[in-house]
């Protein structure tokens, strides 16, 4: 016996935040610049950042209280959501956003980090380390620090400053988890399980503390921004971090033509794997994911290659096969790299390129830093 047919999954809403600004026209205008608009190289020197631009973020938080009690990777994503309900008409639309279920990709929350350098100076002099240590974690640290690390506390906001009220899962796991958030939303779709889906997420870039995460594992350039694809040859590898959120509002083909929405494009497929890392394997991973996903011939390729240098030559090896004369974006070259952010934003960017009538298919692939390859086919509706 047959199961039932697979819906197609378009997507009908797309919020962008980035350095280049906020919104399709802003981040179209900045793939041809050729490298992001705001570049910090002084706050956290020797390495560089993109910092968000500035954002009215009264438009789509409107309570200051709201505002104040958030992060700031926290308001990215919160206004990047809101964007992405306004451009699907579905803002006011109370009945809709409560069956609208949610899946966010992002990381922890931030850590306050004048306590931890108060804490490590005491520690030095301390004659019982151990006991000023617990004393310190116990008086010093603000009652709201764990809670306001929980990553999934940004699905909450949404919930609670957009009224989105249906269910929420929360994705971590770096790069990858934005390709598997995409991913398990559109299944959902596709199998009849619901009628649309909020997918995405934020990342807060301008953090002392990610920075020496990221240094203390090599992945950090320390130098000025230059493209992606060529710092694997000037001695500089590795990634520059932007601060990034995207969302899109999913939706069953019927369905959003049932309520007279315009499908921007179509999700046609996400394709993941976590293969182990060895010399080859990220090429050997997006070939059989470019398979998979069922890309044959894009018209343009919108890649989170990271710029660390070996993963980032072998992704641009694979692609001047699979994709010979595509011509291929890198998202760090428009907004800094993102980690989590990396899948959404790369599929809102297509769909924008589609939306526009810029490209009939666009592929976008994901390599992430550590681990985890995606691909995914976006093309018109």
């Amino acid at each position: 016996m047959s199961g039932p047919a697979r819906r197609e999954v378009v997507v009908t809403g797309i919020g962008l935040v980035s350095c280049a600004g906020e919104g399709i026209d802003a981040h179209l205008a900045a793939l041809g610049t050729g490298r992001p608009a705001r570049t910090d190289t002084a706050t956290f020197a020797p390495y560089t950042v993109h910092p968000v631009a500035p954002l009215a973020l009264d438009g789509q938080i409107p309570k200051k209280s709201d505002q104040r009690q958030m992060e700031p990777w926290q308001r990215l994503g919160v206004y990047a959501a809101g964007l992405a309900l306004d451009s699907a008409g579905v803002k006011d639309d109370s009945t809709f956003k409560g069956a609208l279920h949610l899946v966010v990709a992002c990381g922890g929350g931030e850590r306050d980090t004048a306590v931890d350098g108060a804490i490590l100076t005491g520690l030095r002099d301390a004659p019982d380390p151990g006991a000023y240590l617990n004393e310190r974690l116990l008086n010093d640290l603000r009652p709201t620090l764990f809670l306001a690390q929980l990553s999934n506390l940004l699905a909450g906001n949404i919930a609670i400053v957009h009224g989105v009220t249906g269910a929420s899962r929360t994705f971590m796991g770096e790069e990858p988890c934005g390709v598997d958030a995409l991913r398990i939303a559109a299944a959902r779709i596709a199998s009849g399980q619901v009628e649309a889906m909020l997918v995405g997420g934020s990342y807060s870039a301008e953090r002392p503390d990610v920075m020496v995460v990221h240094e203390l594992g090599g992945y950090l350039r320390r130098a000025d921004h230059s493209p992606v694809f060529s710092r694997s040859g000037d001695g500089e590898g590795g990634f520059i971090l932007g601060s990034a959120a995207a969302f899109l509002v999913l939706e069953a083909e019927e369905a959003a033509a049932a309520r007279g929405a315009t499908a921007l494009a179509r999700l046609s497929s996400v394709a993941s794997d976590r293969p182990r890392r060895v010399p080859g394997s990220v090429g050997a991973s997006l070939s059989a994911l470019w398979r998979d996903a069922g890309v044959t011939r894009p018209d343009a390729v919108i890649s989170g290659a990271t710029g660390v240098a070996t993963i980032t030559a072998e992704e641009g090896a694979a692609l001047s096969d699979l994709a010979p004369g595509a011509p291929v974006t890198a998202l760090g070259d428009v907004s800094g790299h993102s980690l989590e952010v990396t899948g959404p934003f790369g599929t809102a960017l297509a769909t924008a390129l589609v939306a526009r009538g810029q490209a009939r298919e666009v592929a976008v692939t994901v390599v992430g830093h550590r681990r985890g390859e995606g691909v995914i086919r976006v093309s018109a509706a």
